[in-house]
């Protein structure tokens, strides 16, 4: 059962992919850091926090540190791409992340369900129920929801794509909408005019 004291820990969300606020990566913690396997840190903060938080072992970890403002119209969504790209390069290697922010900033959280959605195919909804059974006391604010469900609607079209054979993406870019009659038509139309001139050609 989930406790006020927890917020102040690291949870591990997926396996080898933990959340905890900027104190579970200090100095002192460096040894549970270990304990727990972990290779990768994100590090979020906003630019005024810049001069106090900050990689404390760049010599033992790999680190990603994101300046983000913890505002509800930041463009969050173009943080996305370089969050997954680093969490799956560490997944993939057989490393552990953990990804700390700020005990109070609320960006942390879309950052994770942002990475859920586009790896495991699921929505918004999904992805947020999933993670607030693992760390309960996330709560994005409203801009960054609203990002989030409209990064849904761009990995979803972007997941069809990667779905579709070649021929029928081919299709899809080529062949407007409601025009496959008409080039029905013409195939035919073309198809009659070879056997005309065929014919033609013959008598002649």
């Amino acid at each position: 059962d989930w406790t006020y004291p927890m917020r102040r820990e690291m949870q591990e969300i997926l396996p080898g992919l933990f959340l905890g606020p900027y104190s579970s990566a200090m100095k002192s913690k460096l040894p549970i850091l270990q304990k727990h396997g972990i290779t990768h840190v994100i590090c979020i903060r906003q630019n005024i926090e810049a001069n106090f938080i900050k990689p404390n072992f760049q010599q033992l970890f790999r680190y990603l540190v994101l300046d983000i403002a913890d505002n509800p119209v930041e463009n969050i969504i173009r943080f996305f791409p370089m969050t997954k790209e680093f969490i799956d390069g560490s997944l993939q290697s057989g490393g552990k992340m953990i990804l700390t922010f700020p005990l109070f900033i609320k960006v942390f959280a879309a950052l994770v369900i942002a990475y859920i959605m586009e790896t495991f195919g699921v929505k918004y909804r999904d992805a947020f129920t999933y993670v607030q059974e693992r760390r309960f006391c996330i709560n994005p604010n409203a801009g960054f929801v609203h990002q989030l469900q409209e990064y849904e609607a761009i990995y979803l079209a972007k997941l069809t794509i990667q779905m579709m054979s070649p021929l029928q993406l081919e299709r899809s870019l080529s062949v407007p909408p409601g025009s496959t009659g008409s080039l029905k038509r013409m195939h035919e139309e073309d198809e009659d005019l070879g056997t005309m001139q065929v014919a033609a050609a013959q008598n002649g």
